[in-house]
């Protein structure tokens, strides 16, 4: 072990002098000048030497990095308007919680997209041209159609009008002054949809950079939605609209948390966690979370484009290529951020809860490669009990072309994910 360790440290030396080594050697044969060699070894000094000392030593740094906050996408979103992102139907609110570690308040911003079936039922009240909503065809279990992930025939009383459930979205939608524009009116509706209906819930924790705005992430609901489930989208502090403070692991799961038991509070219908890239360390740290809190959790578990550990994932990210050989890398690079609690460890926390999981990821993800994804699986086969809910992996060809964004796009995923939901939606873990 000793040798495999010196010999890896002398690679490793090589590969970082290298550059400096070839630099030295042409001037010291004139063939070039020695004002050129000095700014070679510069460049090398500043790019590998002082940068990554400079990021172990500045949290700030570390976090900006991780989260990539300041890339934001598509210009000019207006996130309070999600119809203009092409999701009719849609709520966008406010959830302000108190974080007790900072002392400070968090207002964390929430999309609520509706699902078809109760938009199609609505349409004229809720402002929404019928030709607009998408007509697919929905995935059937036993040759039953899905509705909401569920299988449920619509409800009639005995003179074979609709149920109670319909009626009492109605009354809020034909009260004397009720107007969709006003945010109270709104909120009143839409959270008597959550309450009325028998359609199940996603919560979706995205990955980092830009917001709950992204087209890539809009398909995801538009998809989700057609399936007849209710989707909600948050931004985590830092991103999009939601409280401008500097994100940190412990910070965005709390964001998290606080969107989750809100649901709660106001239906009892299933809920399914969906985090993608980034966000299923979100994802995984929450479900921990609730379960050392002894608190109820979410009936499953989706984990899109999965990393096993930030640590790995540093390591095998694109933008980490010309730095991870360096011998100082783990030093200068992946301590600091460990000991600043920046680890997002799903490895772990895929061991300390009970929910069923799911993991679909692509052969040609460049962000998180697959290897991650698949060794976070073999990691919850050997570490979770044997009585928990069960783990589940999808893969998705290379010749797909889904990469990091676009598995909303497989003909296949609604299937995938009808049938993954239906099967645990009454289970109890």
């Amino acid at each position: 072990m000793a040798m495999f360790d010196l010999d890896r440290i002398i690679t490793d030396l090589f590969k970082t002098t290298v550059l400096p080594g070839i630099a030295i050697g042409l001037w010291l044969t004139d063939l070039i000048s020695r004002l050129t060699c000095m700014v070679v070894v510069l460049v090398f000094l500043v790019a590998f030497v002082i940068l990554p000392i400079i990021f172990s030593l500045s949290f700030a740094l570390q976090k900006s990095i991780l989260f990539l906050t300041f890339i934001t996408y598509p210009p000019n979103l207006d996130l309070k308007r999600p119809e203009k992102s092409g999701l009719y139907a849609t709520r966008n609110f406010y959830i302000n919680h108190h974080d007790q570690e900072e002392d400070i308040d968090v207002n964390i911003a929430v999309w609520h997209v509706l699902p078809n079936d109760l938009v199609r039922r609505y349409a004229k009240e809720l402002n929404v041209d019928e030709r607009t909503i998408a007509n697919k065809t929905l995935p059937t279990i036993d040759g039953s159609t899905s509705n909401g992930g569920s299988i449920l025939p619509e409800e009639k009383d005995a003179a074979g009008e609709h149920s109670d459930r319909y009626k009492r979205i109605e009354k809020v939608l034909r009260s004397d002054d009720f107007k969709l524009t006003d945010e109270k009116h709104e909120q009143n509706l839409f959270e008597e949809t959550l309450r009325a209906t028998t359609n199940d819930v996603v919560l979706y924790l995205h990955g980092n950079t830009a917001s709950r705005g992204a087209p890539h992430r809009v398909e995801l609901y538009q998809m989700l939605r057609a399936l007849n489930y209710h989707v909600l989208a948050i931004d985590y502090r830092g991103y999009g609209d939601s409280a401008n403070l500097s994100p940190t692991e412990r910070g965005v799961v709390y964001d998290a948390l606080a969107v989750y038991q809100y649901i709660t509070s106001i239906t009892k219908n299933p809920v399914y966690l969906w985090g993608h890239s980034l966000g299923t360390g979100v994802s995984t740290h929450l479900l921990s979370l609730l379960t050392e809190m002894s608190l109820p959790g979410p009936k499953a578990l989706v984990l899109e484009s999965p990393f096993n550990n930030i640590k790995e994932e540093i390591c095998a990210h694109p933008f980490s290529k010309l730095y991870r050989h360096l011998p100082w890398f783990d030093y200068l690079i992946s301590k600091p951020m460990y000991n600043n609690m920046l680890r997002f460890e799903s490895d772990q926390h895929i061991a300390e809860f009970r929910q069923p999981v799911l993991i679909l990821h692509a052969e040609d993800d460049l962000v998180v490669p697959f290897e991650l994804g698949y060794k976070l699986y073999r990691k919850a086969l050997d570490t979770r009990g044997k009585s928990w809910g069960p783990i589940e992996f999808h893969r998705f060809e290379k010749s797909s072309h889904y990469g990091h964004k676009y598995i909303c796009r497989a003909p296949n995923l609604p299937e995938i994910i009808v049938r993954f939901f239906h099967a645990y939606r009454d289970a109890q873990y």
